[in-house]
Parts: C-alpha cells; structure tokens; sequence
C-alpha cells in the first residue's frame, strides 16, 4: 500500500466514525453542558457570597483575620456540605446518566473530606463554652 492510499484510507475511516455520531449523542451532550452550566452558576453563587467578606471594613477584615479555628472549622463544613447538597441536586435532576454518573463520582469523592469535617465540626458543638 502507497503512502497516498493510506493517507485516503484514514481520512475515510476517521470521516466514518466521526459520522457514526447519532442525535441521541448529540442531546446528551447538550444535557451535560447544561448541567455544567447550572454548577458553574452555583458554584459563582456560592463564590460571590464568600467574596462579600472580602468587601468588609479594615476593622472587621481584621477580625476575620483572628477568626478562630472553630470557625474556620464551621465554615469548612458549610462549604463542604453545600458542595454535597450542590451535586445531591445535580444527581437527582440529571437526566442523563453520564451526568448521574458525573454527579455521583463528585459525590463519593467529597463523602471522606465531608465525614472528616463533620466529625470535627460535631466535636466543636459539644465543646460547652
């Protein structure tokens, strides 16, 4: 086989796949993207109200500074916990199972991180001031 003819045998083979392509593939990536969409907007959501501190007085900026490691922890566990509830939601509204799937491994991913810092944050709550 020449050079030229399998050069022409490729490109045929690569048109023949990338025509295999059918509508249902095509609708399903459109739902993932969308989903996509909807995280990115929940997650700037969720970006735009931690960046609200940010806004405060040099007095309060200071105190947030000093903040202590309890409310560090506190914070680390809301931040974990609507991450969990943001993909719960994902994951109950998908339509598509890639993006169940997608939903689902964020889920098992986060779980560990989520226990650590409930656990932490439970053993603050108990701690009587």
């Amino acid at each position: 086989m020449k050079k030229s003819e399998l050069k022409d045998y490729i490109k045929e083979q690569i048109v023949d796949v990338l025509s295999e392509v059918s509508s249902e593939d095509i609708e399903n990536q459109k739902a993932y993207n969308d989903e996509l969409e909807k995280t990115n907007d929940l997650m700037s959501k969720m970006k735009m109200e931690e960046d609200e501190d940010v806004d405060a007085p040099a007095g309060d900026q200071e105190t947030q500074k000093k903040a202590s490691k309890h409310d560090k922890i506190i914070k680390d566990f809301q931040r974990i916990e609507a991450q969990m509830k943001t993909h719960l939601e994902l994951f109950k509204t998908s339509e598509s199972p890639k993006n169940k799937k997608t939903a689902k491994n964020m889920l098992k991913k986060l779980t560990p991180e989520y226990q650590a810092a409930k656990k932490a944050y439970d053993k603050i709550r108990n701690v009587k001031v």
